[in-house]
Parts: structure tokens; C-alpha cells; sequence
């Protein structure tokens, strides 16, 4: 390497500049991540989701910065150099910095999944919800959520597809006794707070997908499914429900509400439903 191409104990001034955008553009970049985006958790199982997000923006935040001051040394220490030099590392180095980048990165991604993710997850789809939970039957429809509660028998009435019309949106079977007194909301959900809900999750006509942001809970209604789902609300109040699937040219009206409540309230609002 000629005396022109040595890297000078300081850079030159463009380098030292854009040395500085750099490291300051991977420090921008944390700092907004650093933000909280995510609405307030209102739900058990939003803890574990929320601490797996933190936990993987803080360790790859810590990456993207710690890259950025690194080449931005690089840039610093040797933009004096006028030629690109030939030299190449050894095939060991070459090995090294491609299998220890891949490790790091493995147990960065995997182990929050499997320490932080996999109880949740474990939580909502392997356990099920306890017997005590309040089982709610939820019909997506363009535009709109059906929302029904069994009587005071308990029992969910029949449903029979070719009964549907505009009066009997959900074609409920007339001839069931165990349908007379569901009792059937436009878009509107009660419940008490800290009581497990079973929401039992169907579609009328296309795919939707219901979401309670507050509760960390998202999941697709498929026609011609029931999907059940569950979660605890851990904080009383009135929040969205929205749908997350584009589902025609309506989908921007298809809001609903949960409004969680206490145990008290909850069975007045019920013993008035069925009143």
C-alpha cells in the first residue's frame, strides 16, 4: 500500500461528515422506535405481546445503531485513503463474520419467541379458555358485527343459513326454543372486566378480520368457519372494535364497541337485554 493510500489517524473532512450522518441517522432511527405507537394494553395476554415487541425493537434498535456507529468508524478512519485497497480477508475470517452475525441474530429473534412468545401463545390456542368464561357469538357482515348472548337458558339458539333474511339477519331457527331469548346487538359487545370472554367468531358472506386493538387481539372470520378466541380485559371502559380486512367498499364504517364493565353492571345490562 502506497504512502497516498495509508488511512491517516483522522479522515478527511467529507468523511468525518458523512461519518456523522451515519452514526447520527442509526441514533435517529432508535429514538423514534424508542416511541410508544401501541394504545394502552387492556387485556392478560396484551402484557406478554406487548413485552415480545419491546423486547425485539430494543435488541434489533441496539443492532441497527451499533451497525451504523461501525461503518461510520470505517468511513472516519479511512476515507483518507485514495485507491481501494486489494487486500481480502482469510477464509477463517470470512467464516467467522458470517456464522457469528447469523448466531447473534438467531438468539435475538428466537429466544424472545420462545421465552416471551410461546406462554402467550401457549395461553390463548392450547389451553383454552376457563369453563367461567362469558361465550359470545360474534357474526361479521358487511358492514357491521352481530353480536349475540344466550338467554337465560344458557344455549345459543339454531342457526340455519337458508332462514336468513333482512328480518332475520342470522337466520335463527324460529323452531328452536332455545333461540327465543338470545338476545342479539348491532355492533356493540359488553363484558366484565377481569372475567375470561369466549368469543365464538363467524362470517356472513366475506373474509373480515375482528380487532380489539386495546386487547392485543386480531383474528380472521372465515365464512363457512367458527373460530373461537378468548382473552381477560383487565381495565373497564368503551373501546374500538374494528375490522382489519378490507371487505368491500363499506369497510371504513365497520366500527363496533366493547365496553367492559363490572360484574355488577354487566348482569343489570344483561337482565335488561332479556327483560
Amino acid at each position: 500500500m502506497g504512502k497516498a493510500n495509508r488511512p491517516g489517524p483522522f479522515g478527511s473532512t467529507s468523511g468525518i461528515i458523512l461519518a456523522a450522518v451515519i452514526g447520527a441517522l442509526g441514533v435517529g432511527v432508535f429514538v423514534l422506535g424508542a416511541r410508544r405507537y401501541l394504545p394502552p394494553v387492556a387485556s392478560r395476554h396484551g402484557i406478554g405481546i406487548d413485552a415480545m415487541l419491546v423486547y425485539l425493537l430494543v435488541t434489533t434498535g441496539t443492532l441497527v445503531v451499533l451497525g451504523h456507529l461501525v461503518l461510520g468508524y470505517f468511513v472516519f478512519r479511512f476515507s483518507r485513503g485514495r485507491e481501494v485497497s486489494s487486500s481480502l480477508p482469510g477464509v477463517r475470517a470470512e467464516r467467522i463474520w458470517s456464522i457469528v452475525p447469523a448466531l447473534i441474530m438467531t438468539v435475538i429473534a428466537e429466544g424472545g419467541v420462545l421465552v416471551i412468545g410461546i406462554p402467550v401463545f401457549s395461553e390463548l390456542y392450547t389451553e383454552g379458555p376457563p369453563s367461567d368464561a362469558i361465550v359470545i357469538e360474534v357474526t361479521a357482515e358487511q358492514f357491521t358485527w352481530n353480536v349475540r348472548y344466550p338467554g337465560a337458558d344458557g344455549a345459543f339458539g339454531r342457526l340455519d343459513p337458508s332462514l336468513i333474511s333482512a328480518e332475520n339477519p342470522l337466520g335463527l331457527d324460529p323452531s328452536d326454543p332455545a333461540g327465543v331469548d338470545d338476545i342479539h346487538e348491532l355492533a356493540l359487545m359488553y363484558v366484565p372486566v377481569n372475567r375470561p370472554v369466549r368469543v365464538r367468531l363467524r362470517a356472513k358472506d366475506v373474509l373480515h378480520s375482528f380487532y380489539l386493538p386495546y386487547h392485543r387481539i386480531k383474528q380472521d372470520a372465515v365464512p363457512g368457519m367458527t373460530i373461537d378466541l378468548w382473552f381477560v380485559p383487565t381495565r373497564e371502559g368503551e373501546f374500538d372494535l374494528a375490522c382489519a380486512e378490507l371487505c368491500g367498499f363499506g369497510h371504513y364504517q365497520m366500527r363496533g364497541f366493547l365496553h367492559v364493565v363490572s360484574e355488577e353492571e354487566f348482569e343489570r345490562w344483561l337482565e335488561e337485554r332479556r327483560g
